[in-house]
């Protein structure tokens, strides 16, 4: 391969870094946009007795300003996901009763920020002050109701009992359980909490609005899924989706946040109303506490294996805190059995199940890894402790269980004629053997004394995620040769930061055999793109990849028929290099620049366009197997990570420089959620790590050494080989990193983030 799988720049890096007008809030050209502030909820569950913003619309500058009473009442969800959604349609625009400390109350829109602070200061809202849920393991059959209200809708069903706050429940089984669990000569439960996680992206979320001269709405957005956006904002304000364009520019990272559409629909529902442009840009605090999180979870795990470490059976029992809606509750909470289940193909029996239930908190909602982060955690935990009670090293533990390729799992899903899908690529058992070889396994496991009080330990876990959602999710892509001789591949994916417009130019560039400069990569544009699910589910690369590559097949074969018809032979007399079509014999030849020209022109009259869609039968999953080393100071629990390795197989890689980067990133946000990360609430329900003062991220400092590695695989299925790797990245680091305290001075963290108070409480307790 010519381009793909080589290193190649990122081909908007040099725009960004020079601080090139590419994002939401620098395409407000005109800057006369009005300026939208939200009125936000003091209380975590209330009913709004009376609203009077009389004097508020008073203020010199106010353009408007909307309460409950003034906004469509259709009920819809914020989800970002192909219709028909699974997630619960239980929100309305503004409602009379607020669910969670930031829930909107009152939309103002002015012709500036502090002009609409100040008439935001001034409404009058008298509240009747209910009786929250704040603990989400009290949740199911409280004495409060978080939605009391008869029209909650959901599409299909997804176990919602809303009397007992559940929002979604789900169960996976497969095997006898109970003849399992029987025949294993030892069984370990452990139960294991996950923590809330926020996104921390650089670019808040932002939205621009504005009437179109023939009257439709154009919403520019930092956003993963424009086209669920227009879907979700002509539900929400009932208005046909054909009156509504969605652009979304560079966007400064999502993390899965920007999966869910928060902003789009204030300034949609201004716009409508004022028949102005306005636009909104959350400050960091309602970024952290008006939008998602990742969805805390306890999850309980029980294994079974006879005494020679095989194991017979893998139970999981979870409840999950969606918060005040339920926005991707139903599958976050489903992905934790589905991307972990099929680890240990071994097992005779797996179960899991549970419910995903409602609090009155910030809601959750989709976080890079979606599910089989919290998943992972837990069960990785496990598996590393049953190592210990078999007295088997893990490594040979997993390696004595893990699925193989060539092996069917049912988990994995099924094929049309109702057997297991078969894995079709994995080097799984390779990844283990290369972690173990770049961290020195073998000769650092289980610790190493380094003074009297610091001692170093080392501890390991693996997993897996999927490349897009089977059955469901698709893409289209289109590409035009134009009249110079170059072409613009239009794709509906976005490129949150990722280099996914890189990656996809890159594989149009090896089916067209030309040079990436003559690719144009537009995207994404719901008037001009073809349609694409968006970036999410680890879907982008395989999902989109895939219908690029139809496309360009396409437009190729269209060049030679074509090109062939100019030179007056049949198409089998011809061949293509990318940049000359010439016959055979080679007596005679026509560049591309040459065809081009002819073909749009009074004498071919044929604009050439390929096109393409893919969706995927599976979900090719990729591989990680994670290694941590820590050292640990057994006076203060302090810990520091060392050394961090990866070995990923993530199929064919289309660009090593993209994919490294990824799996960078996305270990440090796992080393995140494992040792630093906490979304804090008060007593009363008010969300007190709301900045970066309070809420920590790691530095450069903090991660100490990254040492990636890719284990190729091929998969069948994907663009060149190719499987997913944006996701799979942040799962192992919790796991690991807990194997290796617990390696370091015997204590077992089993609720996230590890801190040094409860390490060192573990020590004090022995």
């Amino acid at each position: 391969m010519k381009v793909v799988n080589k290193p190649i720049s990122k081909i908007d890096g040099m725009d960004i870094a020079t601080g090139k007008p590419v994002y939401t809030d620098d395409l407000n050209i005109n800057n006369n946009a009005l300026v939208l502030k939200i009125l936000r909820s003091p209380h975590a569950f209330a009913k709004i007795k009376s609203i009077d913003s009389s004097i508020a619309q008073k203020v010199p500058g106010v353009e408007c300003i909307l309460t409950y009473k003034d906004v469509p009442k259709a009920r819809f969800t914020l989800a970002g996901q192909s219709y028909p959604e699974p997630s619960p349609y239980d929100r309305l625009i503004l409602d009379e009763y607020v669910r969670y400390v930031g829930d909107e109350v009152a939309i103002v829109a002015a012709k500036d920020e502090r002009t609409a602070i100040k008439a935001m200061n001034l409404i009058k809202v008298d509240y009747e002050v209910l009786h929250p849920i704040l603990d989400f393991e009290k949740a199911e059959g409280h004495q409060s109701m978080v939605h009391p209200e008869d029209d909650l809708h959901v599409n299909f069903d997804i176990g919602i009992n809303k009397e007992k706050n559940i929002a979604s429940s789900c169960k996976i089984e497969h095997g006898n359980m109970e003849k399992a669990l029987e025949e294993s000569d030892i069984v370990l439960e452990k139960t294991y909490y996950t923590q809330a996680q926020a996104h921390a992206m650089m670019e808040t979320y932002r939205s621009l609005t504005y009437m179109d001269h023939t009257g439709r709405l154009t919403i520019v957005s930092s956003t993963q899924i424009p086209f669920h956006v227009r879907r979700i904002v002509a539900r929400a304000l009932e208005i046909p989706k054909s009156k509504i364009r969605v652009i979304k520019p560079r966007i400064g990272g999502g993390f899965g946040g920007k999966q869910t559409a928060a902003v789009e629909i204030f300034t949609g529902l201004v716009t409508l109303k004022t028949g102005k442009p306005s636009k909104i840009i959350y400050d960091r605090k309602e970024t952290f506490g008006c939008t998602t999180s990742r969805h805390a979870m306890k999850i309980k795990v029980k294994l079974g294996a006879d005494k020679e470490g095989n194991i017979k059976a893998v139970d999981i029992l979870s409840l999950s805190d969606t918060g005040a809606y339920g926005e991707h509750a139903p599958t976050v909470f489903a992905v934790v059995g589905y991307k972990t289940l099929p680890l240990y193909n071994q097992a005779k029996a797996v179960r899991y199940m549970g419910n995903a239930v409602y609090t009155n908190k910030m809601p959750a909602g989709a976080l890079r890894g979606y599910g089989a982060t919290q998943g992972t955690f837990a069960l990785e935990s496990a598996m590393n402790e049953l190592a210990v009670k078999l007295n088997i090293d893990p490594t040979e533990l997993r390696q004595k269980n893990i699925i193989k390729q060539g092996e069917a799992n049912p988990v994995l899903g099924s094929t049309k004629e109702g057997q297991p899908v078969v894995l079709a690529s994995s080097t799984l058992d390779k990844c283990i053997e290369r972690g173990k070889e770049l961290i020195r396994w073998d000769e650092k496991y289980p610790r190493k004394v380094m003074s009297d009080n610091k001692v170093r330990g080392i501890g390991m876990a693996i997993t897996m995620q999927g490349s897009g959602i089977a059955g469901i999710d698709t893409a289209s892509a289109v590409v035009k040769l134009n009249d110079d001789g170059f072409y613009t591949l239009f794709v509906g994916a976005t490129d949150m930061g990722t280099g996914s417009d890189t990656i996809l130019a890159q594989m149009a560039a090896e089916i067209l055999e030309t040079s990436m400069g003559k690719i144009i990569v537009h995207s994404a544009d719901t008037d001009i793109s073809p349609y694409d699910t968006g970036s999410y589910a680890s879907s982008t690369t395989y999902v989109t990849g895939n219908a690029v590559i139809k496309a360009c097949e396409d437009i190729k074969n269209k060049i030679i028929e074509n090109g062939a018809k100019l030179l007056g032979v049949d198409e089998k007399e011809v061949i293509f290099d990318g940049e000359c079509l010439k016959t055979i014999d080679e007596k005679a030849a026509l560049s591309l620049d040459e065809m081009a020209q002819r073909f749009i022109s009074g004498e071919g009259k044929n604009q050439l366009m390929g096109t393409g869609t893919f969706g995927g039968d599976t979900s090719p999953p990729p591989f990680i197997a994670g290694f941590a080393e820590v050292e640990v100071d057994k006076e203060t629990g302090k810990i520091e990570l060392i050394d961090y390795v990866a070995a990923v197989d993530c199929g064919t890689v289309i660009n090593p420089n993209l994919a490294r980067i990824q799996v960078e990133g996305g270990l440090v946000q796992g080393i995140g959620m494992a040792m630093y990360e906490d979304v804090v609430y008060s007593q009363e329900g008010k969300q007190i790590t709301n900045t970066f003062m309070q809420y920590k991220i790691p530095c450069r400092k903090d991660v100490g050494k990254i040492n990636v590695d890719f284990v190729s695989s091929y998969e069948p299925t994907g663009p060149f080989g190719a499987k997913s790797v944006g996701e799979v990245v942040i799962n192992t680091p919790s796991p690991a990193i807990a194997h290796a305290v617990y390696n370091a001075v015997g204590v077992n963290v089993r609720a996230l983030p590890i801190t040094p108070e409860k390490v060192l409480k573990g020590i004090m307790s022995k």
